[in-house]
This record gives structure tokens, sequence and C-alpha cells, in this order.
């Protein structure tokens, strides 16, 4: 009897990769889908694995390694694939040799991100089919089923988790490695290198014959699937963890489960609706599902007039939109207590915190990225004041400084080691190029510290723990052409703002590197 074990959704996943034979697995560290490659790396030693400095450039590895010939996964959260949709969409086009999959992790609630997105729309503008678990023991299984489906069908495919499938465990059954031999390579330009010429050819391909193929798995192989319950009176459609917390409070009623969510199984949901009286959509997020179930002209009795588009959903919410049943209250702790509530903090020492004493005291205007500093916009500092995205920091202060040049000796940028790896590297020379004058501050401790702790370029270790090259920021300032460059201790508050004052004051670009390790690894 094959051994059964209590797995979180991401080491499934992980699981699944190397049951598949994977040989290449990279990433960028992102909440939630960040254990899927520490896991790698530590239990499947096997597997190539990376830390990439951004998705981008992960995607690109694993479509390098799957066009080569070998199995090979890319993961990131939901918003990663917003930085890796350039590729996305052209190698949905160009195809693969071996699998490739994709690991997107969106984010319902938010619980660590800037946006709640939804990233089915991704697959079906990038037209590269899209599954979806609905547990651990189903992570993994479609995982594996991912990368059969990729070379069955010669595009990428996408296996959409949330939070609580990431984050949340089951018993899975292990299996053996495949064992698959490696594809030769060939070099074939006409389609693997995109000129208007071989994309019109490639995009024909993708419309006549590949689309249409993946519609008619989509309604046959399983993934889509009725389960006929005890009364016909009401039909609901449901994905993801939502399917689980549907067969939870209703027990009695047909479901179409979906788990292959692009492209829809049209077939299959008009087959479901002539079986029932009444049809509901229980998803979360955006009305996706529902969307296309009315598009085939079927009346849609309870979808998002009654669901929440916001947060996740749970069981309780689940039960009184369908069934009307209001769950007791359960009263807080702190509630019932009286104890205050505690928000998150900059944990006690965090280099950061010197930072923006600083800052508050010279009543800075910062512009804020993506990182455990984004907290400092939470008392007792309150001194970030916008942020958007990983690395928008510089360019959004380049932005305000063309608009009001007087507002260059009024702020700052400020951008974690990793998130300036990551994206805030071009920003940089694009505030140089077009002749900026604004003061960058790097807070450089030495890891990705919001995600967990891990390496990036400037650590100078692997995700394995390999000595390799360690990225000079200071240097690489330097070179994009920064001629004003200061690394210092923050927790030496009187030179740092000495430091901050003098930099702000110069009418030229300048890179203050703010150096002290994180205090959890300290």
């Amino acid at each position: 009897m094959a051994e059964k074990v209590l797995l979180l959704g991401n080491e499934a996943i992980a699981r699944g990769a190397y049951e598949a034979g994977c040989q290449v697995a990279a990433a960028y560290p992102g909440t939630p889908s960040t254990e899927i490659l520490e896991t790698i790396a530590r239990k499947y030693k096997d597997i190539r694995s990376q830390w990439s400095p951004n998705e981008k450039v992960a995607l690109e590895v694993a479509t390098g390694a799957a066009i080569a010939g070998v199995r090979s996964l890319a993961a990131m959260k939901h918003v990663g694939l917003n930085v890796a949709a350039d590729p996305l969409f052209t190698f949905s086009y160009t195809g693969i040799n071996s699998g490739l999959v994709i690991i997107n992790a969106d984010d319902p609630g938010p619980w660590s991100s800037q946006n709640e997105q939804d990233n089915r729309h991704t697959a079906r503008a990038a037209k590269v089919p899209m599954i979806e678990p609905s547990d651990p023991a189903e992570a993994k299984e479609f995982t594996k089923l991912a990368f059969e489906m990729s070379e069955k069908f010669d595009v990428p495919v996408i296996v959409r988790i949330t939070t609580r499938i990431a984050h949340s465990q089951g018993l899975v059954e292990l299996g053996e490695l495949s064992g698959l031999p490696e594809k030769d390579f060939v070099r074939r330009p006409a389609k693997h290198v995109m000129i208007p010429v071989f994309v019109r050819q490639r995009h024909k391909f993708k419309e006549d014959e590949q689309i249409p193929r993946l519609r008619d798995f989509s309604n046959n192989s399983g993934l889509n699937r009725i389960e006929w319950g005890k009364s016909s009176k009401r039909g609901i459609i449901t994905d993801s963890v939502a399917y689980q917390y549907v067969k939870e409070t209703c027990p009695d009623d047909s479901i179409l489960k979906i788990g292959m969510c692009w492209p829809m199984p049209d077939r299959l949901i008009k087959e479901f609706a002539g079986g029932v009286e009444e049809i509901c959509i229980v998803e979360e997020l955006d009305p996706y599902i529902e969307d296309y179930v009315k598009s085939l002209g079927i009346h849609v009795n309870i979808g998002k007039n009654t669901i929440p588009i916001l947060s996740e959903l749970t069981p309780e919410i689940v039960n009184e939109a369908l069934n009307g049943k209001i769950a007791a209250r359960n009263v807080p702790l702190y509630e019932s207590s009286k104890i205050p509530e505690r928000p998150p903090l900059l944990c006690a020492g965090c280099p950061h915190g010197f930072v923006y004493q600083v800052l508050k005291k010279l009543d800075l205007h910062v512009n804020g990225d993506i990182g455990c500093y984004t907290l400092g916009v939470l008392p007792p500092y309150s001194a970030m004041h916008t942020q958007g995205c990983m690395g928008a920091s510089i360019g959004m202060h380049l932005g305000m400084e063309k608009a009001k040049p007087e507002m260059a000796e009024k702020s700052v940028a400020i951008i974690g080691d990793s998130t300036f790896v990551h994206s805030g590297i071009t920003a940089l020379i694009d505030l140089v190029y077009n002749k900026g004058t604004g003061t960058v501050i790097i807070l450089d401790n030495r890891t990705t510290a919001m995600t967990g702790h891990q390496e990036h370029p400037a650590t100078g270790k692997t995700i394995s723990g390999e000595e390799t090259h360690t990225l000079d920021l200071a240097m690489l300032s330097k070179a994009v052409g920064v001629r004003r460059v200061v690394t210092v201790d923050p927790k030496n508050m009187d030179e740092f703002e000495r430091v901050v004052k003098e930099e702000v004051a110069a009418r030229e670009p300048s890179v203050i590197i703010s150096l002290r390790k994180c205090a959890l690894q300290k």
C-alpha cells in the first residue's frame, strides 16, 4: 500500500514536480508560494533549483530548460505572474519541448500582497491552460498532470493555487519518480523565434488546432466533473477551495467541480445546467466562472449578487449565502477580554526602524516599496507615504520630481536589497539617465526577510547555501552612473541623519546603502 503523509499544499506541489521527473525549477520568493522552491531545494536535490532575481527571469530559465529537453517548473505568487507576463504571452505561442509548468499562487484576503487580483483572467488572456486543485492531494496530482498536458498540447500549463491551498495540510499519497528520459534539443526557429511572420503562423496553430483540442480535453478529461446529488433542484458550479466549502455545507446538491478553468468546459456546463432547476456559482474573487456561464445563455440564480467578491470565502459565508444559515458569531479574544488589537510591527531591533526614525524626524516624503519595511507606514513610525509594486519606489520618486522639481529636496525613495535586485536596478538607471536628482535609500539587511529569509544575488549564497558571487550594490550603483554612493550603519542614527541631510540636499542622484543585518538573523 502506498505511503500517505501529511503535507502542505506547497510541499505537495514540490513532491508532484519530483514524481513527474522535473529537472529544473526556478522562482522568486513570494508568499504564499515560497515553500515550493524551498521544499524542492531541501528534499529533492536531483532537481536543479534556484532563486532568480525576479519572476520574469525565473520563467525564462524554466522555459529555456523545457525547450532544451527537460521538464521544468517556475513558481510565483499572483503579482509575480504580472512580472512574468511578457515572456508568458510569447511562450504561449512558441510552445515547449519537454513539459513546462507554472505555479501561480493567488492571495484572496489578501494576507501578504498589495492587491487581490484573480489570475484566472491571465490564463484566458495569455491563452494558456490553467488547472486548479482543491486540496493538497490534488495539488500533487494536478502538478504531475500539468507536465503531461504541457507536452501533449505543446504549451506551458499554469497550476493555480490560493493561500488556503498553499498553506493548508492534507494527506498526500506518495508515488514513484517517473524517470522520464530527456528529449533532444532541436533547432526550430519558425517555432521559437517570434518575428511577425512566425507569430502569425503560431497564432493560427493556437486558434485552429491547440485551443479546440484543449477545450475538448476540458470537457472530457475528468478535471471538470459532475457530482449528481440527491436533489435535482439546485446545481452548484464551483472551483478551488470553494469546492470544499460547498461539499461541507450543501451535501445534497449537485455539483459541477471546475478543475480546469481555461478553457472552460462549455458542453459539460450545458449538460449540468440542463439537469438542475437552479444554478448557483460559488467562487472566490471575481465572477470568472459566472461571466462565462452567463455567456452561454444560462441564467444564474445565485452568484456575485450574493457571494462576496472581496477576500476569502469560508464555510460560514457559503452556508449563509446558499442556505440562509447564519453561524453563531465567534467573539474574538481581544473583544471578549478587552485586549487591545496588536497590528503588525517591525521586529524589535529591526535596522529599518532606525531609518524611519530619522526620516520621520526630517519630515521627508517617503516613496516606499514592497518588503517587511512597508510596515513603516504604521505607527509608531508613520513614515511611508506612497507604495505601489516591486521596484516602484524609484520610478515614482523620479515622477514626482518631474512633476514638481522642488519635491526632490523633500523626499527619498526606499527599497530593500532583494527588491532592488528584483526590479529597482532599471528604475535607478532611469533616474540617472533622465537627469533626476533624487536620493535612493537601499535598506540592505542581507536577506529577503519578508518571505522568510531567502538568499538573493547580493547575499553571496544560492538557494542551497552554496557560496557564489556577491553582487556589490555600491559598485552596481556607481556602474549605472550614480557618483554619490554612501554606505552607513543606520543604528548610528546621528551619522545616518547627517548623511541623509547631505544627500537630499545634493543636486544630483545619490544612493545611501543602509547596511545592517536583519535582527532575526543576526
